[in-house]
């Protein structure tokens, strides 16, 4: 008789310890339909929201970086002006100088030649 309680109470045991096994094991309820949809469409309008965001940066960078070529391209005929300036500048003192120095050389010849012909002869 013991063996036979013992043997009950054993079988009780496992058949207990094999239900909490069955029913731990047991799959987490279904989301409903609905639920699943609200979450994906939860999903979607983070998607898209980010998307738009990147899309946002992306045409920032190319405005600021057309806008920085434009003020390259701006320095670039700027200082292409200041050179052609320069050197418009520069032919005009060349020519002035080649001027003044063409008229001090003509002076010269005049004052040169006026010196030997009125200047007194010896003899």
């Amino acid at each position: 008789m013991k063996n036979a309680i013992a043997t009950k109470v054993a079988a009780t045991l496992l058949a207990g310890l094999f239900a909490g096994a069955a029913f731990a094991q047991s799959t987490a309820p279904a989301t409903s339909p609905a639920a699943a949809a609200h979450a994906e469409a939860a999903h979607a309008k983070e998607a898209a929201k980010e998307q738009k965001e990147v899309a946002k940066a992306d045409a920032k960078e190319a405005k600021e970086t057309a806008k920085a070529d434009a003020k390259v391209v701006k320095e670039k005929a700027e200082a292409k002006k200041d050179v052609a300036e320069a050197t418009a500048d520069a032919k005009v003192k060349k020519a002035k100088a080649h001027e003044k120095a063409a008229k001090a050389k003509a002076d010269a010849r005049e004052d040169s030649h006026a010196n030997l012909t009125h200047a007194p002869q010896t003899k």
